[in-house]
């Protein structure tokens, strides 16, 4: 059971992380719409719709999601199997280590992301597939220290390079944007 001192630091918590929202919302700009409001031994991320990526992050340690405003539709590469959840406002969802995914934030959401800082030696992936044949277009491997940047750098490398979006399987040229943000709500 938490003390009243504790209840007041998570109560403090609270209020910082809104409040830091309020005054760093100018932060939360495509592609990848992410501000880090703690980094020690576990990450917090506020992360802001919309965004407007199309790779699949795969992170060696657990994330967990909570949906602070609005939600998010979190898109799973399970066994293979391409799968599509959604963490409703209010809600949270404890993603395993090694599962690829992405976040498609829509307009006016808000969630907040903790991941483990990374133990030395491990890597971040970013992970395109192909629309088509659902192959491997694009693989970007780091050892993560700024999420944000990192994944920024990899995106935009991602979308000016198109031998790097060519797919070697059936020369598929992945698209740089996703879906409609209209057609992924209607979904």
């Amino acid at each position: 059971m938490a003390s009243e001192g504790n209840k007041k630091k998570y109560s403090m918590w609270s209020i910082l992380i809104l409040n830091r929202l309020e005054k760093n919302s100018h932060l939360l700009q495509p592609p990848i719409n992410n501000h880090c409001v703690y980094n020690e031994d576990v990450i917090v991320m506020i992360v802001g719709g919309p965004n407007s990526r199309t790779d699949y992050h795969i992170n060696e340690t657990p994330e967990w999601f909570y949906q602070l405003k609005g939600a998010v539709l979190l898109k799973v590469v399970d066994d293979g199997k391409f799968k599509d959840i959604i963490i409703e406002e209010g809600c949270m969802f404890l993603l395993p280590a090694n599962v690829p995914h992405n976040p498609v934030r829509f307009a006016d959401t808000v969630g907040i992301v903790l991941e483990q800082k990374r133990p030395e030696g491990s890597l971040d992936r970013l992970r395109w597939y192909c629309e088509n044949c659902k192959n491997i277009v694009n693989e970007e491997s780091f050892h993560c220290i700024d999420l944000g940047t990192q994944i920024k750098k990899a995106v935009t490398q991602f979308k000016e390079d198109k031998k790097l979006r060519t797919c070697s399987h059936c020369n598929v040229i992945a698209s740089t944007e996703p879906d409609s943000m209209n057609d992924l709500q209607s979904a």
